[in-house]
């Protein structure tokens, strides 16, 4: 219990368990909700960069339900990752910022765990650790 030890098994089933967990939280609560509700969400969307409140909900889209597929099978993972930290930085630092911090919880909670498999990747239990073998 208290040692710093771990085997790769252990460390590559964390990363299975972790990609899992959060890519299907992902995929379920936020980009399958905005699937289904895309055409009452469309006009009121958060406008990044002026680019329109339709193409940032389809980039969201693409991010959440894509990219979340993409984590869940450790396909193009660590691609995958850095869209899903690039869209929660702007969430947490930019549509959020006048919130306070910790108002900020579920999208910081994503944005650690995204990073955390940037930095990590994806663990041999993977597709991408398949091809290449």
């Amino acid at each position: 219990m208290f040692s710093i030890k771990y085997s790769a098994a252990a460390f590559n089933f964390s990363m299975l368990f972790l990609r899992i967990v959060f890519g299907l939280l992902l995929l379920a609560k936020h980009g399958y909700t905005k699937m289904v509700n895309f055409e009452s969400m469309q006009n009121n969307f958060y406008n990044f960069l002026g680019m329109g409140s339709t193409m940032n909900l389809i980039l969201a889209i693409f991010a959440e339900v894509l990219c979340s597929l993409f984590i869940i099978l450790g396909l193009f993972t660590r691609f995958a990752a850095a869209i899903l930290l690039f869209m929660f930085i702007i969430i947490v630092f930019v549509h959020d910022a006048g919130k306070p911090f910790l108002e900020s919880e579920t999208a910081l909670l994503f944005l650690a765990a995204f990073f955390a498999i940037l930095l990590c990747g994806p663990g041999k239990i993977s597709i991408d650790a398949m091809i290449n073998k």
